[in-house]
């Protein structure tokens, strides 16, 4: 991993909420890290450090979850929390369009539109979680409670349970 800029919005968004300093923590992978395990391969930290930003659609409108890299999300949990008809997973463009970045380098924060946050709670089991920082190459670390506060996430329990 070498440093980096973030995505220019992304390092936008750190100083616009005074996080300047996560700029300097920002790390690029020399290979593509699309999915949570080879960023927690990369990284060195364990799946569940890997904060996924993954854009749903609810009824339609566009809605971020933040989760863990080692779990997935239950659209019928996050149905209900919204108290809507129908969740499914947002298309491409929606998610580019909605966030401004592409799939696999989704922040938490620093989109081009507001949108609704969800955070499952679990993320909240770790110290340190590393998030994308606007494309699928850069992460950056971030306590859990600070990255719900600074995405303006709701805590909810939307973790898929395995039997």
């Amino acid at each position: 991993m070498t440093t980096t800029a973030a995505h220019p919005r992304f390092a936008e968004a750190l100083h616009d909420l005074g996080l300047d300093q996560l700029h300097t923590r920002v790390r690029r992978f020399p290979e593509a890290t699309r999915t949570a395990a080879e960023a927690a391969a990369a990284i060195g930290c364990e799946l569940s450090q890997i904060c996924k930003s993954l854009i749903f659609a609810a009824d339609g409108v566009p809605v971020l979850v933040l989760m863990d890299g080692a779990s997935r999300v239950d659209v019928e949990l996050v149905r209900r929390e919204l108290g809507v008809a129908k969740v499914t997973r947002a298309a491409a463009d929606v998610v580019r369009e909605t966030t401004g970045y592409a799939i696999g380098g989704v922040p938490p924060f620093g989109h081009r539109t507001r949108t609704r946050v969800l955070a499952d709670r679990n993320l909240l089991a770790h110290d340190i979680v590393w998030a994308a920082a606007g494309n699928p190459h850069v992460v950056f670390p971030i306590a859990p409670e600070d990255l719900v506060e600074h995405a303006d996430a709701t805590l909810v329990d939307v973790r898929e349970r395995t039997a």
